[in-house]
């Protein structure tokens, strides 16, 4: 399955009380079960939408990565209703009306920015220049949920923050690999929950396949780009805190190479990182665009979650060797061990939750604090990163 078709497959909307977990039944020792039958950790229920047709209306700019569609596809089955488009490229305006055929082609960005109808402006840049354009959007009132990494550097970040707290407008970070993953997102309300405890490490894994010859120029401009560490990084930074229950973290180790793509010298395909939270969490991550052809999807991507009552292991996107379904969440706690399979189960609640932070001026989904140290964590990461050069 492609990374985009499972974005867009997996996204979905808010259910009233989110997705707790039920306690339904006590699981004996011994082998985890394949299916949970009469597992202790219930997922659901999925979310619903919350808000009715233009109750909530949002425009979508700058199409220049395909994480654009998920990014839409999840607002509008949490109820948002599409209006505008906008790309200086008509042919990335045509494909977009294909699939939102309602989306209206808009001259320019300042129609969207000049609706007042419009809440929300969602974009998928080229990553240098998401921090200036969600400024952009601030300033003309209205709230931004771009692509993730929303900066290259630390100058963007603080920029950002400036007009937040100028405008009291949202700039809101699609960091996908936890907030449209069921597993990522059943996890989450697990160690909310308290089910193993305080956390006191995680792990994150986070390969990626290149697809080379489908990737745009700018993709392998470091300037354009940011780095991998700032880039897929980023998603592994927003998992640490959100697990980890941290608010801030310093970097211990950072380091980046280029190992298989010499064609393409100034693109990252290998990088790793460690932190130290200021609530004395761990987290280590790697990062990398070295997936085999030989997987059944883009990437194995794994998160280990350890508290010091139990742990959880994410098999997100695949089971190597067993299943090719995704979401599969391993859970081992004092009474017993689980396998709790949730791909459909769970949806993506980030997503409601968001539209009604922007209604309500409230921030139930995602703090802009958190989402603002998520990136500056992988922007210090790579600012620190050993350069790793390989030899022969």
């Amino acid at each position: 399955m492609k990374r985009r078709e499972f974005v867009t497959r997996t996204a979905g909307a808010m259910a009233a009380g989110g997705l707790l977990p039920q306690i339904v039944g006590a699981q004996s020792g011994g082998a985890p079960a394949r299916v949970p039958v009469n597992t202790t950790y219930v997922p659901g229920p999925k979310p619903v939408p919350v808000v009715k047709a233009g109750e909530f209306v949002f425009a979508a700019a700058h199409l220049d990565h395909n994480h654009i569609t998920g990014q839409c596809s999840a607002l509008k089955e949490a109820g948002a209703t599409l209006k505008w488009v906008y790309d200086p490229d008509p042919t990335k305006v045509e494909a977009f009306r294909k699939r939102y055929p309602e989306a209206r082609a808009a001259r320019a960005l300042e129609e969207i920015l000049s609706d007042k109808e419009v809440r929300l402006l969602t974009a998928a840049a080229v990553t240098s220049e998401r921090g200036p354009l969600g400024c952009r959007v601030m300033e003309a009132g209205k709230d931004y949920f771009t692509d993730k990494a929303p900066f290259t550097n630390l100058e963007q970040l603080a920029q950002a923050r400036k007009v937040t707290a100028r405008t009291g407008r949202k700039y809101m970070v699609y960091y996908g690999e936890r907030l449209t993953s069921e597993a990522g997102m059943f996890a989450t309300e697990l160690v909310r929950d308290g089910v193993i405890g305080r956390v006191v490490q995680v792990i994150g894994l986070g390969p990626h396949r290149l697809s080379k010859a489908s990737r745009p120029k700018w993709f392998f401009q470091r300037e354009k780009y940011g780095g991998i560490l700032c880039d897929i990084g980023s998603h592994q930074c927003e998992q640490f805190l959100t697990y980890a229950s941290a608010t801030d973290g310093r970097v211990t180790h950072a380091a980046a190479g280029n190992f298989a793509n010499p064609d393409t010298p100034e693109l990252e395909d290998f990088g790793e990182a460690s932190f130290v939270g200021n609530n004395g969490s761990t987290h280590s991550f790697r990062v990398d665009w070295l997936t085999p052809d030989g997987l059944g999807t883009w990437g194995d991507g794994r998160t280990f979650i350890l508290g010091t009552r139990g742990y959880i292991e994410l098999r997100k996107y695949i089971d190597v060797g067993r299943e090719k379904t995704p979401d599969h969440v391993y859970l081992v706690d004092q009474k017993g061990e689980y396998h709790i399979p949730v791909d459909g189960k769970v949806g993506a609640p980030f997503f409601g939750q968001f539209i009604l932070d922007c209604l309500n001026r409230t921030e139930k989904a995602m703090t802009q604090a958190h989402a603002f140290k998520a990136a500056e964590l992988s922007l210090k990461a790579q600012a620190a990163a050993l350069r790793l050069v390989p030899t022969a």
